[in-house]
């Protein structure tokens, strides 16, 4: 199963996003600050790795609200990654689905990579096979990847702060 998306154009000012570390799990909390509700699904998406990663995104009113990276998979360096040089100004809605309304959270397991820069201050997600996308900012510091079937492939975290295990 894939998780698609309606895009709208940009209409207020990007919220910011607030990242915590949870010291004791290595748990990343990532917040959007304001960030507008509207009508669409409320309540978790969540994606497993086959190695058990997990990645929640917080979905309130059918907009991202937060991601929680829960359990990580394996993280590779990539000298010199960062954010995509072309990023689309947007808002992401994750619809209610109209044969499960009620459902408040939906887990797919999909294949799940991770990759950082040196520093781990640049971290990208890709969900699913590698595929075309366009990246949207839907925060200061987040951005999603989506596909040309307007499916989540990904997600950048971008300043995040260092980890208070390193």
């Amino acid at each position: 199963m894939n998780v698609a998306v309606h895009l709208e154009p940009a209409t207020e000012p990007c919220p910011g996003v607030e990242y915590r570390w949870d010291a004791d799990t290595d748990i990343l909390l990532a917040r959007l600050q304001g960030a507008e509700a509207h009508v669409g699904m409320s309540g978790s998406v969540d994606f497993q790795g086959a190695d058990g990663s997990w990645i929640i995104l917080d979905i309130a009113g059918g907009r991202i609200r937060g991601v929680e990276v829960a359990v990580w998979p394996d993280v590779h360096k990539r000298v010199g990654l960062s954010a995509p040089a072309s990023v689309e100004e947007g808002r992401v809605l994750i619809p209610s689905r109209a044969s499960q309304p009620g459902i408040a959270a939906v887990e797919v397991e999909v294949p799940l990579m991770a990759e950082a820069n040196a520093d781990h201050r640049v971290i990208h997600f890709r969900v699913g096979p590698r595929r075309d996308v366009r990246s949207i900012r839907i925060g200061s510091d987040l951005l999603l990847d989506i596909d040309q079937q307007n499916r989540i492939a990904g997600l950048w975290l971008l300043n995040v702060p260092p980890s208070p295990s390193n």
